[in-house]
């Protein structure tokens, strides 16, 4: 002790010791007292896990989760975000590129952006003319964060505009002009791949596009080549296209229907296309036809569900199966949150958009591919009508983050454009170095000639 009151002396100066007095006792258990109240508050407010619906969440959440205020306004989470979207995207023009036109209405240019906007691949399009409307967009290359290259590549190939072999070669050519790509070898370049299909739609994907930022609704697609073109950190998982007539505020084609009065506890309604999946969920409708609904479905004739019909069909039950398909991913999971119902998605390998920052177990199931059979009807029909509700009430909070709304995307910051641009600023890099790009002392980037990159001439050698 008293070496302890000499180093004290020694630090502040001090030639004698104040006498401890009961006042200063008080003072001292009133300082410890409110020290451990306080640090006691302060632990909870922070550790505590927070109800969901609350505006009021912790500080974990904000970091880690979006966050709906009461009035339904969204703000992102602090943690690998930001508090505001600052990006600078240059789109390309289909004019100064010789190419990209054929990729947007195909080799006769006769298929328009119209006829490609509806439909499963309709974001092609919708992503394309929300950039050229929004407030990120920027003209100038030289201060742009991420380079967009428009392509309906899969509505034109669908309909008849380009085959796979044109599809390929003529994204080769279109490479083969940008030399802003050649200065990244393409991490700075953004596609568009809105089909089951991904990126193997353009068969070299991997020889030119493995660097190259992928907005996709398919995670694990491999195409029977067991090569996925997905990577999950530099692609990201897009919602797909929902009927404009079901995501339209204030007007859904078809109004969800009281829990009690729905007529099944599950549907499935979709194609077997020949996997044993849903093969197995049809058998089942046949031996539960009271519990869940399964009908044949049909491309054309009298068996074909009206638009309006087959979202009546997925709105007349408690719980909406979407099993995998040729690929992982299913319209029906994104389609259920419109007729509010909850989604139950029977694909192991399924990505799902945004799930850093949204809690799909708090608005879904996910379901075993290998457990198909009555233990599922069991399983759903043992959860109370309460939780269902619970569930289909978060699930109406999240899905504006499904819908690519229509004119300028500033009118909601709820949006599933909004959502992709938030996670393109998590992908910004400054990227001037490739297999192409040397650079000298004084800054100068260059290629093997030691041409500076202001001089580069397209079209340029691909590697």
């Amino acid at each position: 002790m008293g070496s302890l009151s000499n180093n004290n002396k020694r630090l502040f100066g001090h030639n004698q010791t104040t006498p401890c007095t009961r006042i200063h006792q008080i003072g001292a258990l009133a300082i410890v007292v409110t020290t451990f109240f306080l640090t006691r508050f302060f632990d909870q407010s922070s550790f505590s896990s927070c109800n969901p619906n609350s505006a009021d969440l912790s500080n974990q959440e904000r970091r880690h989760a979006v966050h709906f205020s009461e009035t339904g306004s969204l703000s992102w989470p602090e943690r690998g975000y930001g508090s505001d979207i600052s990006l600078k995207v240059y789109v390309y023009d289909e004019n100064e590129i010789d190419g990209l036109g054929v990729l947007m209405r195909g080799r006769d240019g006769k298929i328009s952006a119209d006829s490609c906007v509806k439909g499963q691949w309709g974001t092609q399009v919708k992503i394309h003319r929300m950039l050229l409307e929004s407030r990120y967009r920027t003209r100038i290359k030289e201060e742009a964060d991420l380079f967009f290259v428009p392509a309906y590549a899969k509505c034109v190939r669908m309909m008849g505009g380009l085959t796979d072999k044109e599809i390929n070669q003529t994204y080769v050519k279109v490479l083969s002009q940008m030399p802003y790509f050649r200065l990244s070898g393409g991490r700075d370049h953004i596609f568009v791949f809105p089909s089951g299909a991904g990126a193997h739609l353009f068969r070299s994907w991997a020889t030119y596009l493995n660097r190259s930022i992928i907005l996709t609704p398919e995670g694990d697609r491999t195409d029977k080549r067991d090569t996925s073109a997905f990577n999950t950190w530099k692609d990201i998982i897009i919602p797909g296209n929902v009927d404009d007539g079901m995501t339209k505020i204030g007007s859904g084609l078809v109004k969800p229907i009281p829990l009690s009065k729905r007529k099944y506890l599950a549907n499935f309604l979709g194609r077997a296309q020949g996997k044993a999946g849903r093969l197995q969920l049809i058998e089942l409708a046949k031996q539960y036809p009271d519990k869940l609904e399964s009908p044949e479905l049909a491309f054309s004739g009298p068996n074909k569900l009206g638009r309006s019909q087959y979202f009546e069909h997925l709105a007349n039950a408690k719980f909406c199966l979407a099993p995998r398909g040729e690929s992982s991913w299913t319209l029906r999971f994104y389609e259920s949150f419109f007729v509010e119902c909850v989604p139950v998605v029977i694909s192991d390998q399924v990505e799902l958009p945004f799930q850093n920052v949204i809690d799909y177990t708090q608005i879904s199931i996910k379901w075993p591919w290998n457990r198909i059979g009555s233990q599922l009807l069991q399983y759903l029909e043992s959860i109370p009508d309460k939780e269902i509700e619970r569930m289909i009430s978060n699930g109406r909070r999240v899905r504006c983050l499904w819908v690519y709304y229509h004119g300028r995307e500033s009118t909601s910051s709820c949006s599933a454009f909004n959502g992709v641009m938030w996670e393109l600023q998590r992908k910004v890099r400054r990227f001037h170095q490739s297999t192409e790009t040397f650079w000298l002392h004084n800054g100068t980037v260059v290629n093997r000639d030691l041409v500076e990159f202001r001089k580069w001439k397209p079209p340029m050698p691909l590697p």
